[in-house]
C-alpha cells in the first residue's frame, strides 16, 4: 500500500500544479494571465476556450478524486475500544484539573 499512497500523491501534486496553470492561463474579459501569451493568437485554433475549460473541468475532476483516494488510503483504523480508552484519560484529566483549579481560586 505504501507504493500506492506515494503514486497518488505525486500524482495529486502534478494535478494541482497543472491546475493552477491552467486557471492562471485562463483569462476573462482580457483580464487574467491569458493576454501574456500573445493576446488573441489561440494555441487550439478557435475552439481553444472550450479545450481549456474542458481540461479545466477533467483535472477538477481528477483533483477531487485523487484527493478523496488519498484520505481513504490514509485514514486509520478506529477501534471503539481505543476511543473508549481516550475518552475515559481526557475525563480523567479533565476533572482532575478543573477541582484543583477550582481548590487554588478558593484558597486565595
Amino acid at each position: 500500500m505504501g507504493i500506492v499512497r506515494t503514486i497518488l500523491l505525486v500524482a495529486f501534486v502534478i494535478i494541482c500544479v497543472l491546475l493552477v496553470l491552467l486557471v492562471l492561463i485562463q483569462h476573462e474579459d482580457s483580464n487574467g494571465m491569458g493576454g501574456v501569451f500573445g493576446g488573441q493568437t489561440a494555441a487550439f485554433g478557435a475552439h481553444s476556450a472550450s479545450v481549456v475549460t474542458k481540461t479545466t473541468a477533467v483535472l477538477t475532476v481528477m483533483f477531487f478524486l485523487s484527493a478523496f483516494g488519498i484520505a481513504l488510503l490514509n485514514k486509520g483504523s478506529t477501534r471503539s475500544s481505543d476511543l473508549n480508552k481516550a475518552a475515559a484519560e481526557v475525563n480523567g484529566s479533565a476533572t482532575g484539573t478543573s477541582q484543583s483549579a477550582a481548590g487554588s481560586w478558593l484558597d486565595d
